[in-house]
């Protein structure tokens, strides 16, 4: 079952169609994975063994990835039945009563749910770090911090628990822990993947789900698996021309690429990210592709003060969202301080500043899409620095948005995206002299996930990262 594991989630699939394996053996095999390697790195957050064989004692779906093992991440869609903590001490005991549209869409591609994975209280971090669930540890050194939010499902692909896992992404939580944990990680267009039941959008659309994954491959197939709007959304993602799937292996021509290496807001960025950026250029200039450094109009200190205005409502509305549904009255004591103290800060926002906040990302945006038309791509550092030692976006006791304030210079390009709806995906090509991960980071414009898969692929064959072990692996 080692030599299985090792495969991704398309090739497990396929031994399960082949009847080859047994989707049973997979999940006792992917179980006994958690066992033995989850204690070093604090990935998986809540076991769903007995539903997960359940599940493969069949009938199971005859979907791209039947009797394949997953996880999910312990934010975001529901798993009806499957307690959901948010990394809240205010939700720890919250059970979910329903299963959202992307969890039944797992499901009807043939995925078995195996457990949930670690996270921020509430995502709100690029680490996943919570006192309630403690640290995610990064398998490439467990002193170190997996990214975030979804550095829990990171941290399991990477270490070879699972090829595939779910993850979001509200200002790059997909990208970054994708690149703290040398794994691939795409965020896709705006609306590609539904929200609902209960969301149509959230933030104005900031957030969005998909996964992170070991090959390419897996990630265009399970974005071809759950793509595509649910009935009352209130928008939807441009129509793909063919599968995404079909993109994979598809030339993409003779790429024209803007690289920007300076933060919009000033400081510095990591050598070690410059080089592993310039590494990657250089790479695609091999491949036969156009690399020109510029960078599009983006007035980096209005980014900042307008983004975190919005996150700052939207954790007002997602704690005053669950009082009804938890019961009780949210006091300091049931969360983290970054986490109240948005809280509190997003009360205060008037519906004019949040509307002015809106409208200003908006005409941000318009500018990224008209600078788009020169390059078919852009190319960034997925974060500023190689992954950070665990506690560095801790708060300080005079100041409980010290570790917010520290995340905003770390990821300085990926919450772009998040506001424009663009897709974009870290892309694992370097490691640094420590042996720690560095994703490259590369933007599509609006709607075209398909010139990033070409890339992504032809990078992945160029430069291959599959088989990349790191010290704390379960395989």
């Amino acid at each position: 079952m080692n030599d299985i594991a090792l495969l991704d989630a398309t090739a497990q699939a396929e031994l399960v169609r082949k009847k080859q394996v047994k989707p049973i053996e997979l999940v006792e095999a992917t179980i006994e994975r958690i066992e033995r390697v989850n204690p070093q790195i604090n990935a998986v957050v809540t076991p769903m063994y007995d539903i997960a064989r359940k599940a493969a004692e069949g009938p199971l779906p005859d979907g791209p990835f039947s009797g394949v093992p997953f996880l999910m991440k312990d934010l975001g869609p529901m798993y009806a039945g499957v307690r959901q903590t948010n990394g809240s001490v205010y939700t720890k005991d919250f059970v979910a009563p329903i299963d959202s549209e992307l969890t039944t869409r797992y499901k009807k591609a043939g995925l078995i749910i195996v457990g949930k994975t670690n996270t921020p209280e509430f995502g709100l971090v690029p680490t996943a770090e919570s006192k309630l669930l403690g640290a995610a540890r990064n398998p490439w050194d467990p002193g170190h911090t997996t990214g975030g939010s979804s550095g829990g499902s990171a941290a399991a692909v990477a270490a070879g628990i699972v090829p595939i896992a779910h993850a979001n992404d509200g200002g790059g939580s997909i990208r970054i822990p994708a690149s703290c944990c040398g794994v691939f990680g795409l965020k896709p267009t705006r609306a590609r993947v539904p929200l609902g039941p209960i969301f149509g959008d959230q933030m104005n659309g900031l957030t969005i789900d998909h996964a992170v994954t070991r090959t390419v491959r897996d990630s265009a197939a399970l974005l071809d698996a759950v793509a595509g709007p649910e009935l009352g959304d209130p928008y939807a993602a441009p129509q793909p021309e063919r599968p995404f799937a079909k993109e994979v292996g598809a030339d993409p021509g003779r790429l024209r690429i803007g690289m920007t290496l300076k933060k919009f807001f000033g400081g510095p960025l990591h050598p070690d990210t410059v080089a592993a950026t310039r590494e990657a250029a250089a790479l695609c200039e091999d491949l036969g592709h156009e690399v020109v450094e510029d960078a599009p109009p983006i007035n980096g200190e209005q980014l900042i003060e307008c983004f975190i205005r919005i996150w700052e409502a939207g954790t007002a509305q997602t704690v005053e969202s669950l009082v009804p549904i938890i019961g009780k009255a949210p006091t300091p004591d049931q969360f983290e301080t970054l986490t109240w103290a948005l809280y509190e800060a997003g009360q205060k926002v008037t519906a004019a500043q949040y509307l002015n906040a809106v409208t200003a990302l908006q005409q941000m945006s318009r500018g990224i899409a008209h600078w788009m038309q020169n390059y078919d791509l852009w190319l960034t550092p997925t974060v500023s620095d190689p992954p950070l030692p665990l506690g560095s976006f801790d708060p300080l006791p005079d100041n409980p948005r010290a570790g917010f304030e520290r995340a905003a210079h770390f990821v300085p390009f990926t919450p772009i995206q998040n506001t424009t709806g663009q897709p974009a995906m870290s892309v694992p090509l370097s490691w640094n002299a420590a042996g720690l991960p560095i994703g490259s980071h590369f933007v599509a414009r609006f709607g075209d996930e398909a010139t990033l898969f070409r890339l992504a692929a032809q990078l992945e064959e160029a430069r291959p990262w599959a088989h990349k072990r790191p010290p704390v692996s379960a395989v």
